[in-house]
Formats: C-alpha cells, structure tokens, sequence
C-alpha cells in the first residue's frame, strides 16, 4: 500500500486504524531568487545526536471545539485563531470526459461546498468567518477542504485543496482571498499550476491530478506552500500575482509524502507523512535552502503532521499516529528537539492530529481529531514545561 491519505479526514481509514489496533488487519529544480533565507548556521545540531532525555509530559486542554475536521490554523492581526476546515464532502461528481480522474480505489471523488474557515475569539468561542469552499471526498472516505490559512499584510488567504476537476469540483484547488465579509475569490490557481509544472517522480498509482496542498505560512511579503502528493514546494507573491517553484521533492527524495511547513529566521523547514504501511522512526525533517536546495535537518520521527519552533529556538514535531503498520488512534504526540539534540515526548495520546503551531501567547496549540470519527475535531492548548516530568492524562 503505497497511498498515503492520512492528509485528509477518512471513516474508513479509522476503520482500517482500529482494525489494526484490534489484529484484525495485521527534489530540486533549477535555483530561484523566491526561496526563503539561507539556512542559518546557528540552528540546532540535530541530526549528530537523537539521544532520549525524560519524558516533560504536558496536559493538553481543550480550547475550541465544534470543528469539520480541523487543519491547520493561524492567528489574526485581532488576535483570534483562524482554523481550515475540510468539510464533510458532497455528492457532485466529474467524469473522464472532462478531465484526468483519480484513479481507484482512491477514486472516483465527489465534492460539495462543505469546507469552511472558523474564527475562535480569545475564550475559545467558534463561529463561522468564511464558508462555501469545495470539499471532496474520495471512494474509500477522504476529505479535503481548506487546509490552511495564512495572514500577510493584514490579508488572509486559503490555502483550498478540495478544489479541481479530478476532486469533483469545478472550482480549482487554490489560493484564495478572503474578505473580511467571509466572501473570497481566486488568489492563485494551484490547479493550473500543477499541469503546467509537472513533478519529476510522482507516484504513478498515487496519483492526484489536483494535488493535496497542505500546509502554507507567510514570510515577509510572500506565502510558501507544499504539496505532498506530487512532492513539491512553491512561493505566490500577491503583490504580482506569481507563482514559482522553490523546490521539486521528489526529484530530490522521492515519494516521502512532504507535509508540514515551518520557519525560524527566515529559513524554511518541512517535514514529511511517508507512505503506508508506516515503518516508525523512518521519517525526516528537512531544511530549504535559497536556491532550492534540500537538506537533512533531523531524522527518527514518524508521520509528521506539524512543525514548529518555540522561543528558544527548539523544534517541535508533531506525530499523528505511532507503531508499525496503519494508523492507530490515540497514538499521536509531540516530540521536542532540544538544542543539543536530544529529543523528549511532551505530550502524548493525541487522537489523529492533523496540526500544530505555537500561539502568540508562546502556548501550543494542535488541531485534535483531525480525521476520521469521532467529531467534532477540537483544538487543543498545551501549556509546555520546561522542567521535570509531570503526570498527564491522555487527551481523548
């Protein structure tokens, strides 16, 4: 089994998951000048050492719940947290006539206005700040929505994997624009990119047409986004509607499924899913460089979900799921690098997370149940220690 879906919200994949759990289932292109930073010589030496320290457990609480299978999320200029949604799906459906389909047992896909973006004021209320964009659902139960979303220069914009002819929709997969009326439009169209910039190695029976965009943040005047199942890493200048390449993953590594985004100083990190069956440990975090180069930064991690770095410059890696095999829920954690490389678990049970970023009050958040029943999918707040171990409940 070569697919690796666990980018999107799927009741038969947590069907395959407790099944599992019960036995029953046993690349770079030519240099730009849009990259970001030059890698900084200051960061941790992680990749030297993979030591264990003690485990610095954390308690995870709830902070907002009510989500439609939670993605990534980000902070706005007022101070409330905007979270991707990807929707329950819908029932329209595109045929071969029209265009490249997905091909089975992942596809056919059908799509509906289901996906949304939700605001949470500061107490951890949600409303609904922009809705109608498209989610698709694939034949053994995918979703894909609006994966992430990103602030620049007081803007926010969308970053829409639900969209494409190959996901059922007529709308494109896209960077959107929203208002702050809730009403959006077109920003970039990732569709039409992707035609017209092939990948070198993707998976031929993995095959997304559409893509499966899923992570994007902002630095300085630009937004960087990646998509993982072609395997490749690009940059939008707003300000001159341009969309360029930073980086072909798979012409550099192949088909590892690159996922979350992150930045520290400029420099841009990115870490990656893998295919299943999941082999632990087997996984990587990687540095982008200016010219598109890519570098190992740290290895020994497993379905990476969420990236981030702390004040003090650690780094953070958000696992969804641990153990041989398919996914097995309640799983999931948070590993933290320390500067010397060593590595501790700070919060653990989490149930198929899907995110993770620091908030500007320096806490962490995750997007909880972020696929697969049950619903709803929650935030999580995490207040890290950074002294001894301290007892923890798993979030459930």
């Amino acid at each position: 089994m070569t697919r690796a879906t666990l980018l999107h919200s799927s009741s038969r994949l947590l069907i395959l998951a407790l099944a599992a759990a019960a036995g029953a289932v046993a690349g770079c292109d030519s240099p730009t000048s849009d990259g970001p930073a030059a890698p900084s010589s200051t960061g941790p030496a992680i990749v030297a050492r993979a030591s264990a320290a003690p485990e610095a457990l954390a308690q995870p609480k709830v902070f907002a719940t009510g989500f439609r299978f939670p993605r990534n999320f980000t902070w706005g200029p007022d101070g409330s947290l905007y979270v991707a949604e990807a929707g329950n799906g819908g029932t329209r459906s595109t045929s071969a006539k029209e265009c490249e389909q997905v091909v089975p047992p992942v596809g056919p896909y059908t799509s509906g206005r289901t996906a949304r973006i939700s605001k949470v004021d500061q107490q951890g209320r949600r409303t609904t700040f922009a809705s109608g964009f498209p989610s698709t659902i694939a034949a053994i139960g995918d979703v894909n929505g609006v994966a992430d979303v990103a602030f620049l220069g007081g803007q926010l914009y969308a970053l829409v994997a639900g969209g494409g002819c190959s996901h059922g929709s007529r709308i494109p997969a896209q960077v959107a624009k929203v208002q702050s009326s809730g009403s959006w439009s077109l920003a970039f169209d990732l569709s039409t990119y992707l035609r017209a910039h092939p990948a070198a190695h993707p998976e031929p029976d993995d095959f997304e047409p559409d893509g499966t965009w899923y992570s994007m943040i902002a630095v300085g005047d630009r937004l960087f986004a990646i998509e993982p199942n072609h395997g490749e890493a690009v940059v939008m200048r707003p300000a001159t509607s341009t969309i360029r390449r930073v980086a072909d993953v798979s012409a550099r590594l192949g088909h590892v499924v690159p996922t979350s985004l992150a930045q520290r100083n400029g420099v841009l990190y990115f870490g990656n899913l893998g295919v299943f069956p999941v082999v632990p440990r087997s996984e990587k975090i990687w540095r982008l460089g200016r010219d598109g180069a890519i570098s190992l930064e740290a290895r020994g991690f497993t379905t990476v979900l969420g990236l981030d770095f702390d004040g003090k410059g650690r780094m953070y890696v958000l696992e969804t799921t641990q153990g041989a095999g398919f996914p097995t829920p309640g799983t999931g954690r948070v590993v933290r690098v320390n500067q010397d490389g060593s590595r501790q678990v700070v919060v653990k049970g989490l149930f198929f997370p899907t995110a993770m970023r620091f908030g500007p009050d320096g806490r962490l958040y995750i997007s909880n149940k972020g696929f697969g029943p049950p619903q709803p999918g929650e935030i999580l707040r995490v207040d890290i220690p950074d002294g001894q171990p301290a007892a923890v409940a798993a979030a459930r």
